[in-house]
């Protein structure tokens, strides 16, 4: 029996006149890990904005049977934004600390595990204006994750990572995977996630241009990479 950890229905978002996201539904289960591939101007970052409640829609979202506006919601998402949110006057360790208290939760270790498996231990008491760019997206992702939330949304998590952080990114989706969460990933670099989706939404234009699920693969059917080229280049590739 699957479980709906992330669900949506029917989201519309609209620029003024221009249609960012048209009529999109799908859902992510309990240990599954979805992705939205596109083009850059396809909707992804629209769509999950919308989820993390950073926007505003028509439609429906439901995070864990809750609407995603609520508090309820709120705290079982994680939240990685393309671009990293920190406070340059906090520090390192100070960020979790903060996401923890926010949350009226104790320590329990698991912040000071994220921090050492992304090499950011020896900066703990950095501040988040002294880091690099690589530097504040590890810290992103770790306060995303130092909650532990059911639902973690991902928007282009990979870019600016080191080789190290892309391997421990990766070992953490299949983690997150096995301990029942729901991954929402987003990006253009489909060679990023080839080894560990689940299911796969290919947008275009705002829009869901196709689905594929990873067991439902047979020989006979186009590869994800042949599914995704034919519809964002027509089928040719240079």
């Amino acid at each position: 029996m699957t479980y709906e950890l992330l669900k949506i229905e029917n989201v519309t978002k609209n620029y003024g006149k221009t249609v960012a996201n048209n009529n999109i539904s799908f859902s992510v289960n309990a240990g599954e890990t979805a992705v939205l591939l596109g083009p850059n101007g396809a909707g992804k970052s629209t769509i999950i904005k919308c989820i993390a409640g950073l926007l505003r829609f028509s439609g429906k979202i439901e995070v864990c049977g809750f609407d995603n506006k609520s508090l309820d919601a709120k705290k079982r998402i994680g939240y990685i934004p393309e671009m990293p949110a920190i406070y340059e006057l906090l520090t390192v360790s100070e960020h979790l600390e903060f996401i923890r208290r926010a949350w009226r939760m104790e320590d329990d270790g698991y912040g000071a595990e994220i921090l050492r498996r992304f090499e950011l231990d020896d900066k703990a008491n950095k501040l988040g204006s002294e880091l690099s760019k690589g530097m504040q997206q590890k810290l992103s992702i770790a306060c995303a994750l130092v909650h532990n939330p059911d639902v973690l949304i991902f928007d282009e998590p990979l870019v600016g990572l080191d080789p190290h952080a892309i391997k421990e990114l990766k070992l953490m989706f299949r983690e997150l995977k096995a301990a029942g969460k729901a991954t929402l990933i987003s990006t253009h670099m489909i060679d990023s996630v080839e080894d560990y989706w689940d299911v796969a939404h290919i947008m275009m234009n705002g829009s869901f241009a196709a689905t594929k699920r990873a067991d439902e693969s047979d020989a006979s059917e186009k590869s994800l990479e042949e599914l995704f080229f034919e519809i964002t280049e027509g089928g040719e590739r240079e």
